[in-house]
C-alpha cells in the first residue's frame, strides 16, 4: 500500500485531513508485517487484535478533536526493554521470556497520550548487549537492505522494522550507539537525545548512566516530532530534567549559514572503511554549501573512548542483572537450595554475551581491581568530558561516521566480541559525555548499503543537531529501502523460500543462541 512509503508526519496530516483513519494505516502496516516478518524477525510480540482495537480507539479520539497531534494515528514499534502494560517485554533474553510488566514506560505513555497505535515489540540484542541484533534469544533480525546483513544493535528490531515498512517509527534505547549504529546501517535517521532529556522509567536498565530513550524514522522532521512529545520531566526518574525548550519542529528550515562544525581528524584514521570516509567527507562538503564553517581539528582521546565505555557499562550491567535471580519474577530453574537455584536460573537465563559482560563487569568492581580498572575509567570519562566541552567552545557541532563500516554479513560478528566492541568506536563518547547525536544517511557503498553520517552537539542542543540534520537531509534526499518500494509479492515469495515453518512473530519462541548460530 502507498501510505507505506510515506513519513510519519505525512501519515498524520492524511489521517487528520480524512484521507485515510488510523485503522487503516494500522491494516497497512500488519499487511506488511504478515509479509516481512517471517524473513526479516523484526519482531517478538505482536497482537493484531489489541493494534486495531488501539487503532478505532485513537480514531475516534482524532473525529472527536481528542487526539489532534502531528503524530496521531500513526503506528509505532516499541524495543522490547522498554515496559508496556499488559504487554510482555523480554528484553530479548530468555530470564524474561514470560513477564508482562504492570507498568508501563514513560515514553511509551507519552506517545500513547499523543495519539499513538503500538504496533508490538522489537527484536534486540540480549538486554541490549550487542552491536548486530544476533545475540537475542529469539533469534537474529535480518537487514531490510540485505538479508544476509546484520541491521545493527542493540535496536536493531526498531530500525528493521521502520526501514522495511512494517512501522512507520520506533522507539529505541542507546547506551554506545544502539541507535545510531543500527540506523545507519538500515538508512534511516537515529537520534539519541542529551542524557536527562527523555524520562528513563521503565526502561530496563544496562549501563543507568548512559542509557537514553530516542527515536527512530525515516526522516530527521519524523524524529524532531517525535522527541517533542517523549521529552521532558518525570518526577519518577531523578536524572530526568525540566527544559522548556522541547519545540524542536520550530528550527527544521532555519538557515546554517555560519553554524561552525568540527572533523576530528581521529575519526578518520586506520579502520575506517574507505568508502564511508569518502561518503562522510562529501556529507561534510554538502553542509558547507549549506553555508556552514566546516573544520578538521583534533578532538583527543578518541583511543579511550572503547574500554573507558565498556569498563564502566558492563560494571553497571553487573549490578543492574544482579535483579534477574528467579526469585521476584521471570525464568526460574529448579535446584537443589536457594544457591543452585540462583545458579542454574542465571546459567540457563542469560545469554553468552550477557553474561560476558556480567563477568567483566564483576571483575573489574572486585576487591583489589576496582582502583585499577573502575575508577580509572571514571577518570578517563570526566577527561572524555573536557576534550568535548573544549570542542564545543569553538564548534556548535561535531561530524563523523556514525559506524566504521556498513552492516557486516550475519554470523560475522558473533565469532570476533573485540571487532564488534571496536565498531562502536564514534558512538560511545556521546554517550560518556551525555550528549545528544543524530546519524544520518548519507549514501550507499559499492555494494549498496547504507552510510551513517553522525552529528553531535553539546548537552541541550538538539535544535543545533536538528537544523543542520535537517538541512543536510533536504538538500540529498535519501531512498527507500529496495524491500519497502518492491512489490507485495516479492517479500512474501523472499520470506517462503528462506524462513519456511519458522512461524509467525505472534507464535515466537524462545530460540537457543547456540542452534541460532549452527543454523545461520
Amino acid at each position: 500500500m502507498e501510505c507505506l512509503r510515506w513519513t510519519a508526519l505525512e501519515l498524520g496530516r492524511r489521517i487528520r485531513a480524512g484521507e485515510l483513519t488510523a485503522v487503516e494505516a494500522a491494516q497497512a502496516a500488519l499487511r506488511q508485517i504478515d509479509v516481512c516478518e517471517p524473513v526479516l524477525n523484526s519482531f517478538i510480540t505482536i497482537d493484531p487484535e489489541r493494534v486495531l482495537e488501539q487503532a478505532r480507539a485513537v480514531q475516534r479520539g482524532i473525529e472527536e478533536g481528542r487526539f489532534g497531534g502531528a503524530l496521531s494515528g500513526a503506528p509505532v514499534a516499541i524495543k522490547d526493554n522498554l515496559c508496556t502494560r499488559g504487554q510482555r517485554t523480554t528484553c530479548a533474553s530468555r530470564i524474561l521470556g514470560d513477564f508482562t510488566p504492570a507498568y508501563e514506560a514513560e515514553a511509551v505513555a507519552r506517545l500513547r497520550r499523543a495519539g499513538a497505535v503500538i504496533l508490538g515489540k522489537t527484536n534486540m540484542d540480549e538486554f541490549a548487549m550487542g552491536s548486530t541484533t544476533e545475540t537475542s534469544a529469539f533469534g537474529a533480525t535480518r537487514n531490510p537492505w540485505s538479508l544476509g546483513r546484520v541491521p545493527g544493535g542493540s535496536s536493531g528490531g526498531s530500525c528493521s522494522a521502520v526501514a522495511g515498512g512494517e512501522a512507520f517509527y520506533a522507539l529505541g534505547s542507546d547506551t554506545g550507539g544502539s541507535i545510531r549504529q543500527p540506523a545507519s546501517f538500515c538508512g534511516l535517521v537515529g537520534l539519541k537525545p542529551t542524557y536527562g532529556r527523555v524520562s528513563r522509567y521503565g526502561l530496563v536498565a544496562y549501563a543507568s548512566s548512559m542509557d537514553q530513550v530516542g527515536p527512530i524514522a525515516r526522516s530527521v522532521a519524523d524524529c524532531a516530532a517525535v522527541l517533542e512529545v517523549i521529552a521532558g520531566h518525570d518526577p519518577r526518574d531523578s536524572t530526568s530534567l525540566a527544559r522548556g525548550d522541547t519545540d524542536f519542529t520550530a528550527v527544521l528550515g532555519r538557515d546554517i549559514k555560519g553554524m561552525r562544525i568540527g572533523i576530528p581528524r581521529g575519526y578518520f584514521g586506520e579502520g575506517l572503511d574507505a568508502e564511508v570516509g569518502a561518503a562522510v567527507r562529501a556529507a561534510a562538503q554538502g553542509l558547507a554549501a549549506c553555508g556552514a564553517v566546516v573544520e578538521e581539528f583534533e578532538l583527543g582521546l578518541t583511543a579511550y573512548a572503547v574500554p573507558t565505555y565498556y569498563t564502566i557499562a558492563s560494571a553497571e550491567a553487573s549490578s543492574n542483572l544482579a535483579r534477574f535471580d528467579g526469585v521476584k519474577y521471570g525464568y526460574r530453574a529448579s535446584g537443589e537450595g536457594l544457591h543452585d537455584m540462583y545458579k542454574r536460573t542465571r546459567s540457563q537465563g542469560f545469554g553468552p554475551e550477557v553474561k560476558r559482560r556480567i563477568m567483566l563487569g564483576s571483575f573489574v568492581l572486585s576487591s583489589g581491581y576496582y582502583d585499577a580498572y573502575y575508577l580509572k575509567a571514571l577518570r578517563t570519562k570526566a577527561r572524555i568530558k573536557q576534550a568535548f566541552d573544549a570542542a564545543f567552545v569553538r564548534y556548535d557541532l561535531l561530524l563523523g561516521p556514525t559506524a566504521p563500516t556498513t552492516a557486516p554479513a550475519l554470523g560475522e560478528s558473533l565469532g570476533d566480541p573485540l571487532r564488534m566492541y571496536l565498531g562502536d568506536i564514534y558512538t560511545i563518547g556521546a554517550n560518556l559525555a551525555g550528549l545528544p547525536a543524530i546519524s544520518v544517511p548519507c549514501g550507499l557503498d559499492s555494494g549498496g548499503l547504507p552510510i551513517g553520517l553522525q552529528l553531535t552537539a553539546d548537552c541541550f542542543q538538539e535544535k543545533k543537531l536538528l537544523a543542520a540534520a535537517y538541512a543536510y537531509e533536504q538538500s540529498r534526499p535519501f531512498p527507500l529501502c529496495p524491500m519497502l518500494t518492491a512489490e507485495a509479492g516479492a517479500g512474501g515469495e523472499a520470506a517462503d523460500a528462506e524462513t519456511r515453518g519458522q512461524g509467525t512473530a505472534c507464535e515466537r519462541k524462545y530460540i537457543c543462541p547456540e542452534q541460532m548460530r549452527r543454523e545461520g
